[in-house]
Formats: C-alpha cells, structure tokens, sequence
C-alpha cells in the first residue's frame, strides 16, 4: 500500500476491516476511534447545529437499533429523501449500520415520480423531511413499515429512535449498500446498484490526486442524494474532516456560508462556477478599464507562474477580490457534474485557488478521473484513477472514441434491469459510458460529448453540441442553452445546427421587449461563431421564453425538449 492514502487502514485489516475496502460502517467506526471529538457534520440556517463523530456515532447506533427492531435486516431497502442536512447523513449511515441498502430519492421530484421509485425499490422504511411527512404518510399506507421525520415537530422523529440492543448481520465489502436512480439527461431512471467496496474505492481512489485531511471543512451545497455530493460526504467520513450542509444554489446563501464555515474545499457544478466568476469579473470591469487591464495582466502572469513553478502567487496578490467573493479560506475547488469551459477553469488557478475538475457517472461511484493539484491540465477532465481502466472503443483517426471503463468502482448493474445491465457492459467487462473522447499520453481524459448527441454535417465532420455549449458559459445574459440539429432542407435531407436560448431573468426583466432580448442574444451567438469551426457554426436561434427541464445537477434533460 506504501503511502497510498487509504494505507493507515493495514493497522486495522483482520480486526476492523475485513475485506480490500472498509465498509460504511467500518470506515465510519474508525474515523470515530480516531475523531471522536472533532466536528463531523454542521448546518448553519435556520439554526446552527454541529455534531461531533461520537455524537454522531450515537445517535446512528440508536437509529439502527430501532431499524432492527422493526425488523429491517441485512439485505432489506430503507428509502431516504429530503435537503441537505446533518439528519439525512445520520439516517444514511444509520441504515448501513442496521445491515440494510438505503434508496437515496431525489427530493425534487414530483410526489407521484418519487413514490413510484420508493415502490419500485422495495423500500420497507422511508425517511423523510418533515414538510413532506404528512403527503408520504397519506399516499404510502399501504408501502412502509414505517415513515420517519428528519426533524422534530411532526410524527416520528429520527432523534427520538431507539431500540434494544442485538446482534446482527453487518455489511460484507461487496454487499448492496445503496440504489442510485439517475435523473439522467434521456430516458426513465434506472437503479444503480452501487456496493460498499464500489463506494469506499472510490472515495480512497480519488484522493490520490488531491491531499486532503481532517482539518479540512467541505460544503454540500448540490443535492446529497447524487452520487456527486455523496462523494464527498463519504470523503469527509473517511479522513475525519467536517462537512457543512448548504440548503440553497442561491449566490447570497452560499457566500455566507462560505465566509462563516471557512470553507476548504468547494464542490460545484458549471453553472455555479460559472456565476461565481462572472460576479468576481463584474466587479473587476466595474472599477474601470484600466484597473480591469491591470488585473487581467497579472492574473495572466499568477496563472503561467502558478502552473510552470509549482508556486501560487495569485492567493496573496488577489486577496482582495477573493474575500470580497467570500473564497478566501477555499483551497480548493472541484467541479463536476457537466462539462467546463478551459478558461472558466484557467482564471480561478490564476485568481490563487486549486481549480479542478474531474469526471464520472453514477455507475462508476462516480469519480473516474480527476485532476491532480500539480499537475492538472485545464482541457482535460483529470487523469484516470488508479485501478481504473479506460479505454477508447472503435477511436476515429483522431482517437476518438466511446469511453469504456473497468475497475473497482464499476457498478453491479440496474436494479431489476437485467437487458439494461447486459446492453451498457461490453463482452470483456467493460461498462459503456456513452460519452466521447479521448485519452493522451499520460493517461489524461478528454470529452468531446455524448454520442446520443453527436451531430454530422453534410460533409461527415463530426460536430459536439457540449462543445459548442461551452462557449456560452461565460454570458450573464443566457441562462443556458441547448444545441442540436434540425433539418434545414427537407428535399435535400441536409441538416443544419440550432440553440435554444433561455435568457437570464436577472439579465432581462420581465418587461425587456423582446426585440432587444432577441437582438442580444443573436449579437452573442455572432460572436462565439466567429471562434468556432465554419461546420460548427450555428444557423439559427430560438428564444424560450420558459426554462428547460434540468436534472439536479443542472444538465439539460434533452430527452424532453
């Protein structure tokens, strides 16, 4: 194991751990032993609350103890859905801790979708957030042993569980430990069947190209019931770190939270990224031309200096703006869940913060490459993990191919999905992922897109609509976007390529007359075709006056426009 970051686990192999990979409940026994009394999880609205580990460890102990004595043994599903909170981490490990395979739901879904996925799973428990106790309790009479509130001040409350003491069965490393349903950007959810050594692999895997320790205080800003955010969470578990809940995607909310939690490390998607700069931009802009020329020069010059001399000069330089951004205490950002403009990722590294980006699915645990602090590459979505395989199926000239994937984090299948599960695995093993690119010579990935969403032209040029999307994500005027092809001669069977635009309601007011918005965006849309590819460029450009369906990650749910 050397100094691998999941080495200090041979003090306890035969003893505490008895498999490869720690389990849930193993992994969270040994952070206790060792951090008992630091913090482990905190929220700060509407009231503060922090836990320590062996608060924690308490109160999870008795949640399983009542779980047995309701008779939820090894093997059995427990449904867990709400916000972000300290009492949603508690549950998930508690029901791990009682042997059983807990169903994360997504609490953004409408009630009929969310309880058709509680039935689907078998669920004999459901836990809930209190708003939604009563329409749960109501509608699934006739499903759960049990409803439990999240939060005291309806029903059955988690903090008021307890239960006898027994003996049980605890969870092997390759038992079920969790049913993922993807909100997926096509087609119906499917259940990822995701084992503890999957989980746990994937966590340790992952720190191999990012040094992280108990000193270390993360926010869980995105939704946890993701594979995304219960990453980190399961992160923060296993290296003894503190983990701060976020309830809102709301720019105000969060730089509150990051000012007052001290935040080290911050987890994102593009779209909150991308706001964030834009505001840190903004503000550069607003003092003048000159000063912003000024700052732009430097932060050219943190960036070349921070990336060739291993040296980041750009914390102290641009102290300034960062405490006005409340990221003065971020070392680190990682971003995930969707494809990132370079130079979004170019000018945080310059601004003085480790920006990183990596990439995974939901069947992957999901982590699959990630960028490494010194020596990250800002086209690249990060290096392949160790004991993770890629490869590049049927590659064209230029190495590009579907990306296929092996290795300890690959899921066990679809829940009662057994045609889905054979189609999305190659003969060899090897799980499809379904997107395009490429790898370099230092095993460094790159994504072109999705290979539903590939578009040809006319002439056979292979056209990426994220690609071309991501030349947008810098525009406080679009809200987001969405290209595809359309059929611009019908005779002719030729294709052409068009952008569905929904304008940013903070940009454009709801009485901006619809000539100016249109006339702006087109001015936007001219400009980003001058940068790309002629057989890139697009013909033409629709203006929605409502939203786009979006997953929880913010990814446009194209199956549905």
């Amino acid at each position: 194991m050397g100094n691998t970051p999941w080495a200090y686990l041979d003090a306890y192999r035969g003893t505490a751990v008895k498999g490869t990979w720690p389990t849930m409940v193993e992994a969270f026994k040994i952070t206790a032993s060792r951090y008992g009394e630091r913090p482990c999880f905190t929220i700060y609205e509407p009231d503060r609350i922090s836990l320590s580990y062996s608060e924690a460890l308490g109160i999870i102990e008795r949640v399983s103890r009542w779980l047995h004595s309701r008779g939820i043994r090894h093997g059995d599903r427990v449904a867990l859905t709400g916000k972000n909170s300290p009492e949603w981490a508690l549950a998930f490990i508690a029901i791990h801790f009682a042997g059983a395979v807990v169903v994360p739901i997504d609490y953004q879904l409408h009630q009929e979708e969310a309880e058709s996925l509680i039935r689907f799973s078998g669920a004999r428990i459901l836990f809930v957030d209190e708003e939604k106790y009563e329409a749960y309790g109501t509608n699934l009479k006739d499903l759960a042993d049990e409803i439990v509130s999240l939060k005291q001040g309806v029903g059955t409350c988690l903090y008021d569980l307890d239960g006898p003491e027994a003996a049980w069965d605890l969870p092997e490393e390759n038992d079920l430990a969790a049913i993922l349903f993807t909100s997926g950007t096509m087609g119906r959810p499917k259940g990822v069947m995701l084992s503890h050594a999957n989980l746990l692999a994937d966590n340790y895997l992952a720190q191999s190209h990012i040094a992280l320790g108990p000193e270390d205080v993360f926010y869980a800003l995105l939704p946890i019931h993701h594979a995304y955010s219960m990453t980190v969470f399961i992160v923060v578990m296993a290296i003894g770190a503190e983990l701060v809940f976020g309830k809102k995607m709301v720019t105000k909310a969060i730089l509150r939270d990051l000012k007052q939690a001290r935040i080290t490390l911050f987890l994102g998607v593009p779209m909150l990224f991308n706001k964030l700069l834009a505001g840190i931009i903004r503000g550069i802009k607003a003092k003048g031309p000159l000063v912003y020329g000024v700052i732009t020069a430097l932060m050219a010059v943190s960036g070349f200096v921070k990336k060739t001399c291993k040296v980041n000069p750009g914390k102290k330089m641009f102290r300034f703006l960062l405490d006005q951004a409340s990221l003065t205490s971020v070392k680190t950002c990682i971003c995930g869940g969707g494809p990132l403009a370079p130079r979004v990722f170019r000018k945080f590294n310059q601004l003085g913060i480790n920006f990183i980006q990596g990439y995974g699915l939901t069947e992957t645990s999901p982590i699959i490459t990630l960028n490494p602090v010194d020596h990250y590459k800002e086209t690249s979505v990060g290096k392949v993990l160790p004991q993770v395989d890629i490869r590049i199926l049927d590659a064209d000239e230029q190495g590009v191919g579907e990306i296929i994937v092996k290795g300890p984090v690959v899921m066990r299948g679809y829940y009662e999905m057994q045609e889905e599960t054979a189609a999305v695995f190659t003969p060899e093993g090897y799980l499809k992922t379904g997107d395009l690119g490429y790898l370099d010579s230092e095993n460094y990935l790159y994504l072109t897109g999705r290979a539903k969403n590939l578009i040809v032209t006319d002439g056979g040029k292979n056209v990426y609509p994220e690609e071309i999307e991501n030349e947008f994500q810098l525009y406080e005027e679009i809200d987001h976007i969405l290209i595809r092809s359309f059929t611009a001669d019908k005779k002719l069977q030729t294709e052409g390529i068009e952008a569905l635009v929904y304008p940013s309601p903070d940009w454009y007011p709801g009485d901006t007359p619809k000539e100016r918005i249109r006339a702006e965006i087109e001015k936007i849309v001219s400009q980003v075709n001058q940068r790309l590819l002629p057989y890139q460029r697009i013909d033409r450009t629709i203006i929605l006056e409502e939203p786009m369906e979006m997953t929880t990650t913010k990814k446009i749910k194209r199956g549905s426009v």
